[in-house]
């Protein structure tokens, strides 16, 4: 496979299908699913990734704004596509003329995404969101308001050039354990249930009504509904810590890179900007490898981060470059220049996860697998072979 073997990201389609089908047999039957694949399937490539979701059953796909939904579109995914955030008005077109369906969550950019779509002779699917919880996007239901909220969507649902289809909100603390976060989280579907209620006794019904993220999927299966959302779980990654285990989840991305220098110093050398690591002995040997904060690879990582070296967990040393960083090699025999280094994945009984990532820079695993570079090629393996490689770098214009 032609590809930079500079650093690069493998891609397991066969571990996304497995996420599927493993999530999928854990839905009451007849549910739907929609598979998360925003900020470019969560670094893991969207068109790759949401093709082979498709061929598996996927029903919908969820992305964050048309720019992610054109690109679906122009590669093959054909199923329909839902934006979870805000189109510009005048881009109605646009989302009749790819059948896209578009989230409403206020009257105000109702009313202008119903005026553009009358003057430009187009019908609209929209899904309603409705704020349960989240305080962010979303007619307002929270603390006795769900009556205001039905009468703010039935106008809604009378505007012409908008056929709203759909129904949904997004809980705030549903990967959390704690009583006092599934309490939270019923809360939230009880307020939703109310206002769906309440838009019923006035005619309106929604044929898709959709709250469950990845971690409500797995943990409220009486929350199901008509359609799931599911997105980190897809790509192997559970939703919290507290999560892990819960499902036979498989880690879908594996990042490496490679050895460009390795040498031999004396003790007391500084490393690095800053001079932030001062060998400690003579002999030392480092290893600087092709991958830096450029890369995704954060500069956090700075003296405490680590990656495997022939089957050997190597430690980084020094300030993480924008380009490089150095790792000690010293014990590691025969580690030398072109070595393929493993910073996401297994080799010789040890492993780095993305969960690993995440406790050291106090994220979650997700953030830190959407921050992978776009200079980093993705290669997609499937039956344990190289597919294809995307170099977004120098991708075809």
């Amino acid at each position: 496979m032609d590809y930079l073997r500079r650093t690069w990201a493998d891609i397991d389609l066969d571990c996304i299908v497995h996420n599927y089908r493993e999530l999928k047999s854990r839905l009451t039957p007849g549910c739907r699913t929609m598979a998360v694949v925003k900020a470019d399937a969560y670094g893991h490539g969207d068109g790759y990734v949401s093709r082979a979701l498709q061929q598996e059953g996927a029903d919908w796909f969820a992305v964050s704004n048309i720019n992610e939904a054109i690109s679906l579109r122009r590669q093959e995914v054909a199923r329909p596509i839902l934006i979870l955030g805000c189109t510009p008005p005048e881009m109605a077109h646009t989302l009749a003329e790819l059948g896209i369906s578009q989230t409403v969550y206020s009257e105000e950019y109702a009313g202008e995404l119903s005026r553009a779509a009358v003057e430009q002779k187009a019908v609209i699917d929209c899904h309603v969101k409705i704020d349960t919880g989240m305080s962010r996007i979303g007619f307002f239901a929270q603390h006795g308001h769900e009556a205001r909220a039905a009468e703010e969507i039935a106008r809604v649902c009378a505007l012409p050039g908008l056929s709203c289809t759909g129904v949904f909100t997004h809980f705030a603390c549903a990967d959390e354990c704690a009583g006092d976060s599934r309490d939270y989280t019923r809360m939230q579907f009880r307020s939703f249930l109310d206002t769906v209620e309440l838009l019923e006794k006035r005619g309106i019904t929604f044929a898709l009504r959709h709250c469950c993220n990845s971690a409500a999927a797995l943990a409220y299966p009486e929350m199901h509904l008509d359609m799931v959302r599911l997105g980190v779980v897809l790509y192997g990654l559970p939703p919290s810590p507290e999560y892990a285990g819960m499902a036979d989840l498989r880690p879908a991305m594996s990042l490496y890179t490679t050895v460009t220098m390795v040498k031999t110093l004396e003790a007391g050398i500084a490393v690095s900007y800053g001079r932030r690591y001062v060998t400690e002995h003579d002999g030392q040997r480092l290893a600087s490898i092709a991958i830096g904060y450029a890369d995704g690879y954060r500069r956090n990582f700075t003296n405490k981060g680590r990656v495997i070296v022939r089957g050997q967990y190597a430690p980084i040393t020094g300030a993480v470059c924008m380009d490089q960083l150095m790792v000690d090699v010293t014990g590691i025999d025969g580690a030398r220049s072109g070595d393929v280094v493993t910073l996401i994945g297994s080799e010789g009984g040890k492993s780095i996860t993305l969960d690993d990532f995440a406790a050291l820079n106090g994220t979650i695993n997700y953030e830190e697998a959407c921050l992978i570079g776009r200079r980093v090629p993705r290669v997609y393996i499937q039956g344990g072979k190289e597919i294809a490689a995307v170099d977004y770098v120098i991708a075809t214009l």
